[in-house]
């Protein structure tokens, strides 16, 4: 896809990876209207406030990005919260909660652009923005993995319903990247260096470099339903790598 002169949308494009792909794709010459419930301060031609957990909301609000672009080329399905609790404490009103948004919210919001999609008649792209927990066991955030390991299906079966319109459904699953949400992990003794020393790259993710894999799956025409983990490695981490036992 060429970005310059297309027209996107960003869920969750206020903060964190979802505003550093607002300013990658502005810089590439598209058109980028942002969908968040809050207000942003980025280059973003227009912010609708949307709460994507709500049918309505999220309706509404794509319909008019559409109409305020006369179209749309592309759109990035970021917005997602996080959580934290064993399975064994948790309140169902804290499952539904995190399913409500990243699961939920990214079906309703990607039903609602495919839609526009394949009214415009022109083809085009959509990333979504999953996380390598999706395929790892992370204890205390099974609401989270389980709704991101969501995600990562939901792109795949999207990709295959969309493909025949010219549409190409794609997801990035970042590591512990440093956003607003990552900000949590300050109350954990030590976690930030504990990623980073298990990073194969040896530092927390950025939002700018996991936004570049974005953009790059945007461009790439040939690849539809795939997963990129965009973590520095991080998730190739063994905890029964021989090597460890050598020092290495």
């Amino acid at each position: 896809m060429e970005l310059a002169g297309a027209s996107a949308l960003v869920t969750g494009g206020a903060s964190g990876i979802g505003a550093a792909t607002v300013e990658l794709l502005r810089a590439a010459g598209a058109r980028v209207a942002v969908l968040d419930v809050q207000q942003g301060t980025g280059s973003a031609e227009l912010y609708v406030r949307c709460d994507i957990s709500s049918e309505e909301e999220v309706v509404g609000a794509v319909g008019r990005v559409h109409d305020a672009f006369g179209g749309l080329d592309a759109a990035v399905l970021n917005a997602g919260v996080g959580g934290f609790g064993s399975l064994l404490d948790m309140s169902s009103a804290e499952w539904d909660r995190v399913l409500s948004v990243n699961l939920r919210g990214t079906f309703l919001c990607l039903r609602e652009v495919g839609k526009a999609l394949v009214a415009g008649g022109r083809g085009g792209a959509v990333v979504a923005v999953s996380s390598i927990s999706g395929f790892l066991a992370d204890r205390m955030m099974g609401h989270y993995s389980v709704s991101k390991a969501g995600v990562a299906e939901l792109v795949r079966v999207a990709a295959r319903e969309l493909g025949p319109f010219g549409i190409r459904v794609n997801a990035v699953a970042p590591g512990t990247t440093d956003t607003p949400m990552f900000a949590s992990t300050k109350r954990l003794p030590g976690y930030r260096e504990r990623v980073a020393e298990r990073s194969a790259l040896g530092e927390v993710g950025t939002p700018d470099g996991v936004a570049r894999a974005v953009r790059a799956l945007l461009e790439l025409d040939w690849v539809t339903g795939q997963v990129l983990a965009a973590d520095g490695g991080v998730s190739l981490w063994s905890p029964i790598d021989p090597a460890e036992g050598l020092g290495k």
